[in-house]
This record gives structure tokens, C-alpha cells and sequence, in this order.
């Protein structure tokens, strides 16, 4: 039979071309029944599902057994997707090629690669994946896949690109390309016959604190959600504490602990701090635990803000109370024989204290001490901002003992010696790149994540033969929402966990101080100079304050710690508010000063020299105070009283002032209460003094009169003598 013949070529163009036109026309002029297929996806296109990476089992590339991997993934579109595959992943440096990562700066490279780029193939044989028949809209569903070691064709050590991909089926129904990506870093290291990396964590407990003019704490739900579990601060305790007995090192402001106990002591305003026993200098090794002995003196104007008396506020304090009693139980245990760095007290702004109030600075430093109270457990100083860059003024002027963790981009890059001298002292170096995580499209900050970068940065230090220790200061807005195997997957042999100060023993690399990257964008997120002109003025207003109240109450002390804790590092982003917020402590300070007033009479005249009147002096406070009187006078009226004047609460004293002078007229003076040092209290009254005393020429007139006088008696005295005796004679 023959063949049929083969139409032309250039006949069938022309005819699927034709074709191709009408049934466009036809199709432009309606909706079309099914939705044709799409396009392969973009990487500017938002992936329809995420995956969260739950686990990796071993954590680095084994000699032999399998890798097994868990998650979730969550259908972030609005349509259902169906027949979604779980595949796992694993590539090198480049795409398309094996050879590992084996440097800190490419992994630097590789962490900032987009998250929707290639970096490795996919592994597809049967059984290493796994299939989810359907996802709602929303809805997560937990996936497990294990992957033998035949399956990752890597020999050579280094680090390599690991994590999975989900390939589905959505509304437009398969899509080329990977729906949804985790990725991140996975070391492979053999030959473990050199010293393992010796590798400190360093765990950040610092928080921004808030205060109410009457000196209680302000926010008491922010206090109670970071305390209690799942907490930013319980977390970070948590995870510290799921170390065991593997060395940490904790960077700790001890202010922190002092303010979650006075809000478990019913968040006290200052007038209701009790003494601290022995604590003239403010040392936080002398210090006891704040507690309440009465109710603040004026009620705090926010919600939340104070003690308050009302049932909600009262079960906002019980709440809080229980997760700052709760949190400090846990501290205790997690500091408990580990290294504890001690930040100055309040977690003060040292780059902006060591340019304007050095003073304060020193004083935060020596507050801190060098024991933990009430536990006794011994600190270092240490010095470090969240950011991890200080100017080169704060590392000349810290102390000589003093740990300083500078970030190694600071000091010129992730080849920095993680021990160096700079411009004659010693800091220690700490890995940027291990505290900023892993790579997209994940959360960066991942448990997983920063467990892998840590191993990853780790590894690359291991196979250099410079064999640089890791310090890894972890962020201190960290939530490490999770703490399972964690520690677990840093037991590797190749890496040792230890603390700061074993790393720190090590002799130093000298490194040149004037190539510190502190840039000028970074010295204008400092705290400003009138922030802390408000810290100072707070601080006076408290020492006056406790010079008045004498021994009942620690006011200066809390005070001081107020205006320490109120610039810190975490209110570098509101320098105004910090500002008004001191200010109007100061203000409510004055206050209470000012309502101790004096009532002078309303004129005294003064018939000689000298002479005395009384003044009135009532206390407006409900605490015994101790005053002076001062009066400001001209340079020839002088004004006298009682060098200590006692009032009781709520009391009234009537206090006898002598005034001299040597010029008559009217003198105006003014008697201003202060205390012990004259510092004014803020009440004052004007009176004024009228000197009435007669010059000793009138006295000398007045005298001779007198004298006169008394001779004039005297002479008629004796002439009416003589008359008598001469009518007696006649007579006789």
C-alpha cells in the first residue's frame, strides 16, 4: 500500500500559523474553560510553600550511615497543593560543582547568595524523599527524610550547600522549579588527629528598661512575656541552660537580675526601697534583693506602669512575679559555674559614656563588682555592645582586666586572630558571620540555622592550619525558640566548646588600632550628650533626696541605677524619649523635695542689733526628713538657726532664726530649705527686716538728760533737807 504523501513543509507552517491566529481571535474574545500552563517561576515570585527545618541527624556529613532530616512545611498560598515530594539537596561552592567552602569569607559569600538561587542538585532516588498527598491553605505538615551517605558524592572536606526542596502541584498545577527551599551549611571533615577547634558561646542577657517618674518599672506585660517560657530572656536562660556540662559564657548586665527582683517584690517606687545593708558604695556584691515596704508615693500615670492598687494591676504584678521568681530560679542554675562576664551596670552606652560622662561609666563598672549577689557567684568584668563595635577612646579607657569582644569586622575581616592586641591591650575577636545565622529563605536565626553556621565556621578554622579559635557572641535580641539537640550537634570531635577566658589565656596578635572600622554612621547611633546631662541631673536630684530622707530608704542608690540602666545601649534608638524620661523622674524628685515648705512671718523689725523671729517649717512627705534653713541675705545682715532641723511625716516644726545687722533700713531676705550640703529643696519665702536701732548720740543725749535729771532731785533732795532743819531751829 503506498505511503501517503507528506504535505510541504512551508504548507504546514502556514497552516498551524493560520490556525494559531483564529484560535487566538476566537480565545481574546472570551474566558477560557481551563487555565493553560504556566510559566516557569521566577525568582522574584514569593515561593507558594515553606519549610522549616527541624532537625538533621547527624549534624556534619558522616564516614558512613545515613542523614535523616525533619520539618514541616506551610502552605503560604490560598489554593491547596497537592502530591508535594520532599527531596534533600547538597552542593558545593559554585553550582554544579562539589569542592566545598573552605574559608570563613565564603561562607560569608555563600550566607548572603539569593535564596532563590541554584546551589545544588536534588536527590531523587526512591526512598530519600518524601511525598505529602495534600496542603490546605495555612496548614503545616511534618515531613521526615532519610538519606544514605551513598547518596552525597563528597569526599573532600570542607562545607557544603545542604537542605531540601518541595515540589508540588498548585492551582496552575506543576510549575518548573522548586515550590519551597531550606537551606543550609553542612561540614564534612576527616583525619581528626589535630586539636579540635576550641569554639565559646557567648550568651547575651541585656534588656532595655523603662522607668516611671516615681522610679517603678514601666511595661509590666512586655516584663511578664519576656520572663516567662518562650520569652525572649527565659529562652536565652533556657538554652544556656540546656548546655549541661558544657562550658558557656554568659555577657551579663547585673542590672537585669536587680529589676526582675524588684518587680517580683511588687515593682516598688523609690520612696519604697527599703536600705541596702552596707551598700555605701553601690557595689553590686553588697547589694540585697529590693523589696516592697509600702505603696508608691503618687500613683504612675501609665497603664501598667507602677503598682498601681486596682485588680487589674494587682494581677498584672502576681503575673509577673511568678515568671521573674520562675526566671531567676532558672538563672541561677544556668550561670552556676560557668563564666559570667559583667557588663557595667545597666548595660550603660560606653562608646557615648566614654565621650560624655566617663564618670558615670566608671561608676557603672565599679557597681557591677565582682560577685553576682545574692548567690555569690564570682563575674569579670567585660565590655561589648550588641553591634560589636566600639570606638578605639572606649578600649583605651576600659579597664585593664576588663574581657573586650570586638566583632572581627571591626578588626578587618573573618581572618582576624581571634586574640589581639590592640593599641596595647588585648580583645578578643568574635565571628560576625557565625552570630548572623545561616542563609535564606529560612529564618536566618533559626536554632538550626545558627547551629549549622557555628559547625560550618568551625570546620573551615579546623582545616586551616592557623587552627584559629571560634567565639560566637550570639544576638542579643535572639529567641532560641528551641533548644533540642542543639548542643548535641556541636559534639563533634573536631570541636571543643570552652569558655572565654580559656581563649583568652592565649598570647595575643598584635592588630594595628588605627584600622578600626567604627564608622561615623555608627557614632551617631550613640546615645547623645543631652541624654546623659539628664542622667547627671537625675543622680544629683537622688543623692539631695537621700541627704534629707538620712538612712531609711536607698534612694541615691536606686536612683543612680535608674539613670544607669535609662542609657543603655537599648535606648539608643530613642534618645528623646530617654531624655524626657529621666527629666521627668528628676521633676518628680523636686517634687517631693519641694513639698517640704517654710512659712517666715510677714515683717521683723529689729530694735537693736540683733533680735530673734520664727519661721514655720511642715513636711509634705510621709517619711521623717532632716533639713536646713539658709537665708540669702546682703553682705551686712547676717541670719542664724538650728544647724539640723527634724521633721516627722506629715510634721511641722516652729524654728527660732536670729538676725543681726550693723546698717539700719529695710533688709529683704530670703530663707530657702536645703539640705546638709545647701543644696535648695526647691520652698523658699521672702521677708523683710526692718532695723529700728538709735545712734549713740541720741543714747548720749538721752543720758545726760538723765543724769540731769537725777542731780536736779538730787540738789531739791537736799535743799528741802536744809529747809526743814532751819524751820526746826526757829521754832526751837
Amino acid at each position: 500500500m503506498p505511503r501517503p504523501t507528506s504535505l510541504p513543509p512551508a504548507l504546514v507552517a502556514a497552516v498551524v500559523t493560520v490556525l494559531a491566529a483564529v484560535l487566538a481571535g476566537l480565545v481574546a474574545g472570551v474566558a477560557p474553560l481551563t487555565t493553560p500552563p504556566a510559566a516557569a517561576r521566577t525568582a522574584a515570585d514569593a515561593p507558594p510553600l515553606s519549610i522549616s527545618l527541624d532537625s538533621i541527624y547527624p549534624s556534619t556529613i558522616p564516614r558512613k550511615g545515613p542523614i535523616r532530616v525533619t520539618g514541616s512545611v506551610t502552605n503560604d498560598d490560598d489554593a491547596a497543593w497537592t502530591a508535594v515530594q520532599v527531596y534533600g539537596f547538597i552542593g558545593g561552592a559554585q553550582p554544579g560543582s562539589l569542592t566545598p567552602m573552605r574559608s570563613a569569607g565564603e561562607l560569608v559569600a555563600a550566607a548572603r547568595t539569593d535564596p532563590a538561587a541554584y546551589v545544588g542538585d536534588r536527590i531523587t532516588k526512591p526512598g530519600t524523599y518524601a511525598t505529602l498527598d495534600r496542603i490546605e491553605p495555612g496548614q503545616s505538615q511534618q515531613f521526615a527524610i532519610t538519606i544514605p551517605r551513598s547518596q552525597l558524592p563528597v569526599t573532600e572536606p570542607g562545607v557544603y550547600w545542604f537542605g531540601v526542596h518541595a515540589l508540588g502541584a498548585g492551582p496552575d498545577g506543576r510549575i518548573e522549579g522548586a515550590d519551597g527551599r531550606a537551606r543550609t551549611f553542612l561540614p564534612l571533615v576527616v583525619g581528626h588527629r589535630k586539636p579540635p577547634v576550641d569554639t565559646a558561646l557567648v550568651l547575651p542577657l541585656r534588656k532595655a528598661v523603662s522607668y516611671a517618674p516615681d522610679g517603678s518599672v514601666r511595661g509590666l506585660r512586655n516584663w511578664e512575656r519576656t520572663l516567662q517560657p518562650g520569652g525572649r530572656l527565659r529562652s536565652m536562660v533556657d538554652f544556656g541552660a540546656a548546655a549541661g556540662d558544657r562550658p558557656v559564657t554568659w555577657l551579663l548586665d547585673p542590672g537585669l537580675p536587680e529589676v526582675v527582683r524588684s518587680l517580683t517584690a511588687g515593682n516598688p517606687a523609690r520612696l519604697a526601697v527599703p536600705p541596702r545593708s552596707g551598700d555605701e558604695d553601690g557595689g553590686a556584691s553588697s547589694s540585697a534583693s529590693p523589696s516592697a515596704s509600702g505603696s508608691p508615693t503618687d500613683p504612675p500615670s501609665e497603664e501598667g506602669a507602677g503598682t498601681g492598687s486596682s485588680t487589674g494591676a494587682n494581677s498584672e504584678l502576681a503575673a509577673v512575679a511568678d515568671a521573674g521568681n520562675a526566671w531567676l530560679d532558672r538563672l541561677h542554675e544556668a550561670l552556676d559555674g560557668n563564666q559570667v562576664l559583667a557588663l557595667p551596670y545597666g548595660d550603660v552606652d560606653a562608646a557615648a559614656a566614654s565621650r560624655y560622662d566617663p564618670e558615670l561609666l566608671h561608676e557603672a563598672r565599679k557597681r557591677s563588682g565582682d560577685v553576682l549577689s545574692p548567690w555569690g557567684i564570682p563575674m569579670t568584668p567585660g565590655l561589648a555592645a550588641p553591634s560589636g563595635f566600639l570606638p578605639s577612646d572606649t578600649l583605651t579607657a576600659a579597664p585593664k582586666r576588663a574581657t573586650v569582644l570586638l566583632s572581627d569586622r571591626e578588626l578587618g575581616g573573618p581572618s582576624t586572630p581571634t586574640v589581639a592586641a590592640v593599641a596595647g591591650r588585648k580583645v578578643i575577636a568574635v565571628s560576625q558571620g557565625a552570630s548572623s545565622g545561616g542563609p535564606g529563605p529560612g529564618p536566618r536565626r533559626a536554632p538550626i540555622a545558627m547551629r549549622q553556621r557555628i559547625l560550618a565556621e568551625a570546620a573551615v578554622r579546623f582545616l586551616d592550619p592557623a587552627a584559629n579559635p571560634l567565639v560566637v557572641l550570639l544576638p542579643s535580641d535572639w529567641t532560641p525558640n528551641a533548644t533540642t539537640d542543639f548542643f548535641d550537634g556541636l559534639d563533634v570531635p573536631w570541636l571543643r566548646l570552652t569558655s572565654v577566658a580559656d581563649i583568652s589565656a592565649r598570647a595575643a596578635t598584635p592588630v594595628s588600632g588605627d584600622g578600626l572600622r567604627y564608622s561615623r554612621h555608627r557614632e551617631a547611633r550613640e546615645l547623645n550628650a543631652p541624654a546623659f546631662t539628664a542622667a547627671g541631673g537625675l543622680v544629683r536630684a537622688g543623692a539631695t533626696l537621700q541627704d534629707v530622707l538620712g538612712d531609711q530608704a536607698a534612694v541615691a542608690a536606686a536612683v543612680r541605677d535608674q539613670a544607669m540602666t535609662s542609657v543603655s545601649f537599648g535606648h539608643r534608638d530613642h534618645p528623646h524619649r530617654t531624655r524626657a524620661t529621666l527629666e521627668a523622674s528628676r521633676s518628680w524628685i523636686e517634687g517631693q523635695l519641694g513639698s517640704i515648705r517654710i512659712d517666715a512671718p510677714p515683717a521683723v523689725t529689729l530694735s537693736s542689733t540683733s533680735g530673734r523671729f520664727a519661721a514655720t517649717l511642715s513636711n509634705g512627705l510621709d517619711r521623717a526628713v532632716t533639713v536646713h534653713v539658709q537665708a540669702l541675705t546682703g553682705p551686712r545682715v547676717h541670719v542664724e538657726g538650728p544647724r539640723q532641723i527634724p521633721l516627722g511625716p506629715g510634721g511641722s516644726a516652729t524654728v527660732l532664726l536670729t538676725a543681726s545687722t550693723s546698717a539700719p533700713g529695710v533688709h529683704n531676705i530670703t530663707l530657702v530649705v536645703t539640705d546638709s550640703d545647701g543644696t535648695p529643696l526647691g520652698a523658699s519665702d521672702r521677708l523683710p527686716i526692718r532695723s529700728a536701732q538709735v545712734s549713740r548720740v541720741i543714747w548720749l543725749i538721752i543720758g545726760t538728760g538723765l543724769a540731769l535729771l537725777f542731780l536736779a532731785i538730787a540738789l531739791r533732795l537736799v535743799r528741802r533737807v536744809r529747809a526743814a532743819r532751819g524751820a526746826r531751829g526757829a521754832r526751837l
